[in-house]
């Protein structure tokens, strides 16, 4: 199922967000994000969750890459997702991009998320990784996107929620 597949999302019982669109990608990086945000949010559902939210904006605060639900046995955990791409470098992986600042930035627009979607408020929340490091340049139009992806759960807490 692809992620942007409005006619499926419709019918799932959650309520989804009526106003969000797709953005519009120019540059190359905006392009090559997209296809592993795209991979990430596949392999996501694969593993059970369900997409809520892809590319999330608020003006002046962020982006939030993806929004799942994860239905567990006790609750259900809404769960906000930051993908990351990196080529192998001696600059550290993928994982490790996710630094204290933007770690910040993804709980200020999570925080704006639920205000404005309040019905998810009584979720429990998580902040995940998905990571993807690739050995060379995944702007290629021809390159198989058939990385495995390093999937941190919790990878961040925040703290005065």
């Amino acid at each position: 199922m692809l992620c942007y597949d409005n006619s499926q999302m419709l019918i799932r019982p959650i309520n989804l967000m009526p106003n969000h669109k797709p953005l519009t990608l120019t540059s190359p990086k905006q392009r090559q994000g997209s296809r592993f945000e795209q991979q990430a949010c596949e392999y996501l559902q694969t593993q059970g969750l369900r997409l809520v939210a892809q590319n999330w904006q608020q003006p002046k605060v962020g982006e939030l890459d993806l929004v799942m639900i994860e239905t567990g046995l006790a609750c259900s955990t809404l769960v906000f997702i930051e993908v990351r791409q990196r080529k192998f470098s001696n600059y550290g992986d993928a994982a490790l991009s996710v630094t204290a600042s933007k770690q910040r930035k993804v709980i200020k627009t999570a925080q704006s998320f639920l205000q404005q979607y309040p019905e998810y408020a009584h979720y429990e929340c998580r902040f995940d990784v998905i990571a993807y490091n690739t050995m060379s340049k995944s702007n290629s139009r021809n390159e198989q996107l058939d990385h495995q992806p390093e999937w941190i759960q919790n990878a961040f807490i925040a703290s005065a929620w």
